[in-house]
């Protein structure tokens, strides 16, 4: 009985590791290139009774065992990496990607990160860079009097902008500043996330393999999109409402392992 205590305690905790996975969610519905993560559960060691097989005459053996769980715990959160609806925005630099692949920036450490979310910005020196100042790898670099406004990336992530021409009378010149490069990974979910959209490689995530968008598997560049969360709001509902009926369940069993206890208590000569 007091084993029953434990596993109904093990239950409560799982299911609220899975309901802050779920708050998590809904959370970052809104956040750009987000995507969603699953809670995942294993079972504990087992308490075995009796072994199946065990010779139960000369000539028989036992064909079923008795074996006595422990209950459950976390195995896992697990990154969904499907694709995020786009959404136009008209703003001309931001970039989403359709398909496989992650923008590489750079931290202000100097170290590499990954991230989905193509919502960039120009700085002062013409740079291309995120919301936070992270330098979107290779460079990308506006040359001086650029127009803002005819920023142009091509799916195949080609990056062009126009200048003033070199008399009053002359048309804007178009130029090509650099080539906007995708980076995919053997095993994306060992990608470990540090926040602000990012993510780091990992010795389960394996090398960073490069290239060029719309070619060798990657995914296409949409320009003045952006690649939503692709968390679905009535599914996390969904999931919602069933981790906390599990939970009550498990408090259920909390709750009729200690009414046990307190007959067996109760009991007089």
């Amino acid at each position: 009985m007091v084993r029953s205590l434990w596993t109904g305690a093990s239950g409560m905790i799982g299911q609220q590791a899975n309901i802050d996975t779920i708050s998590n969610n809904l959370a970052n519905v809104n956040t750009a290139g987000y995507k969603k993560m699953r809670a995942d559960f294993e079972d504990l060691l087992y308490q075995t009774v009796k072994t199946a097989g065990t010779p139960a005459t000369e000539e028989t053996v036992v064909p079923v065992g008795i074996q006595m769980g422990h209950g459950v715990k976390l195995a896992a959160t697990q990154r969904m990496f499907s694709q995020g609806a786009p959404q136009s925005t008209e703003n001309v630099t931001d970039m989403a990607i359709v398909g496989d692949g992650f923008f590489r920036v750079q931290m202000y450490d100097g170290s590499w990160a990954y991230t989905r979310n193509g919502a960039f910005e120009v700085d002062s020196d013409g740079r291309m860079v995120t919301s936070n100042g992270y330098w979107l790898l290779p460079d990308i670099i506006m040359p001086e009097r650029f127009l803002p406004q005819t920023i142009n990336v091509t799916q195949d992530g080609r990056v062009s902008v126009k200048v003033p021409g070199y008399d009053d009378n002359a048309d804007p010149v178009e130029v090509e500043v650099g080539q906007v490069e995708l980076y995919r990974f053997p095993n994306p979910v060992g990608l470990t996330a540090v926040g602000e959209n990012l993510f780091k490689i990992t010795e389960a995530s394996g090398d960073p393999i490069p290239g060029r968008p719309g070619y060798d598997g990657m995914g296409k560049i949409y320009h003045k999109f952006l690649e939503m969360s692709n968390v679905s709001v009535v599914r996390e509902m969904v999931d919602l409402i069933v981790a906390q009926r599990a939970y009550e369940f498990n408090s259920r069993t909390i709750q009729t392992s200690d009414n046990m206890l307190g007959t067996a208590t109760s009991l007089k000569r």
